[in-house]
């Protein structure tokens, strides 16, 4: 596909070579466009992006504290529609998956009630990266953080990842779905889709930390497909209440293809990578059984 050549995201920032939330937040301006206002809560994006008095980013830019990133565009949504231009702003609020699928969790759902009009954007890397890899609601069961440690009785954290997409479709929004780098034609249109919404949508980005991951940093893409490939990341949408897979693997790989990519997970057990396989399994065949049905459509009504 033909890439807009315009950049809305200066070189020469802080971030690590091969950082997938860097290159999201790239490809989603550029899908944007140039009249666009970014909120953009605590995290590594804000951090790598604006040293003072430094700053990479060429569009108006504002940085809100991890829990109030969506109070935040509610109140930039509300002064633009007083000016009378409400329609002619993209309005993004970009938060890592502290801010998103934790600290500011009720923020961004007092937001989805009110009937703002923004477009939310979970740049997820699984773990609360910039401050020293600790665990999140985003982080995937048996990963090793800094605070679930793989040890000798418990290998990295015990819990499962909390199912954001699903929990933000259950509120009503009209626009849901996934996006990753590794399929530029499909973020392309979803953010597209995602901003002609009348009221809050919801982008969940897949961005793979080289740093928090560990794995080298030419490695980015391909772990991004992997995650589709092996059914650990699903490219789908939910639109009026509807699930749609955008991108379906004719046969998923096994999990331990993408698993054995990263050293979070080398201390993992033939046990421990079936019972992610497992896990894995169960999620994706729970979305394909309520694909094209009306899971969510009553709340529309």
């Amino acid at each position: 596909m033909g890439l807009p050549r315009e950049e809305y995201i200066a070189s020469g920032h802080r971030a690590c070579a091969g950082c997938g939330e860097i290159l999201t937040i790239r490809h989603v301006l550029k899908a944007s466009g140039k009249n666009t206002i970014v909120v953009n809560a605590t995290g590594c994006a804000e951090v790598v992006t604006t040293p003072y008095p430094q700053t990479a980013w060429k569009i108006p830019w504002v940085h809100s504290a991890f829990e109030n990133i969506a109070a935040v565009a509610s109140g930039i949504d509300k002064g633009l529609e007083c000016r009378g231009i409400r329609d002619k702003i993209n309005l993004l609020a970009i938060g890592g998956d502290g801010a998103s699928f934790d600290i500011g969790f009720g923020s961004l759902s007092g937001a989805i009630e009110r009937g703002h009009k923004f477009t939310y954007i979970a740049t997820d890397n699984e773990a609360y990266m910039n401050t020293g890899i600790q665990r999140s609601g985003a982080t995937p069961l048996f990963a090793n953080t800094t605070t679930s440690p793989a040890g000798k009785k418990i290998h990295g954290k015990i819990e499962p990842k909390k199912p954001l997409p699903l929990i933000v479709a259950a509120h009503g929004v009209s626009y849901v779905a996934t996006i990753s780098i590794a399929d530029l034609p499909d973020l392309y249109a979803k953010v597209k889709k995602a901003l002609k919404a009348e009221v809050v949508s919801f982008l969940h980005a897949f961005c793979p930390c080289v740093p928090g991951w560990k794995y080298p940093s030419s490695k980015t893409i391909e772990i991004a497909k992997k995650a589709t490939a092996t059914g650990v990341f699903p490219l789908y949408e939910i639109e009026n209440g509807i699930l749609k897979f955008t991108r379906k693997p004719a046969k998923l790989e096994p999990v331990n293809n993408y698993l054995k990519m990263q050293g979070r997970f080398k201390h993992l057990s033939q046990s421990e990578i079936r019972q992610i396989q497992n896990y894995v399994k169960e999620r994706y065949n729970f979305l394909l059984s309520v694909e094209n049905s009306k899971c969510f459509d009553t709340l529309f009504k």
